[in-house]
């Protein structure tokens, strides 16, 4: 599902509900990401608790992540396939958009409580070079 965000976001930004630079899917965009298309801001900054609210998005019990491409909002398994489509060798990931939004959601609200245990919690933060930490807004 696509929102206006109402703001001038002139890059693609996934808001991230954690620490952004502890999030295994923000270090799994910017590995793939060569092009450095992707900017990042955490929902804890406070342009990041702007752009949720603005999206009706719960600061305190963030349920989704937020992909804004190209002016409009994306949410849950929106957002995932939103994103993954724009990486290298991903744009066949387009097909998951064929599968029904509820079913998509539905699986994205099983996962996403679980991510951690899925995929492993890093407890390192990520030490951006100068190159990757200018596209974390704060």
């Amino acid at each position: 599902m696509a929102k206006d965000p109402r703001s001038h976001v002139d890059s693609s930004t996934p808001i991230t509900g954690t620490v952004h630079k502890r999030s295994w899917w923000v270090r799994f965009v910017i590995e793939r990401d060569a092009g450095a298309r992707f900017r990042f801001v955490a929902i804890q900054t406070p342009r990041g608790s702007v752009l949720a609210r603005r999206l009706g998005v719960d600061v305190a019990n963030p349920e989704t992540i937020v992909a804004i491409i190209n002016g409009r909002a994306y949410f849950k398994s929106d957002a995932t396939i939103r994103v993954l489509v724009d990486l290298p060798r991903w744009s066949w990931s387009q097909i998951l958009l064929l599968l029904p939004r509820g079913a998509r959601d539905w699986a994205y609200d099983r996962i996403a409580p679980n991510r951690y245990r899925l995929f492993s919690r890093n407890e390192n933060c990520l030490v951006p070079t100068s190159s990757i930490a200018a596209r974390f807004d704060s």
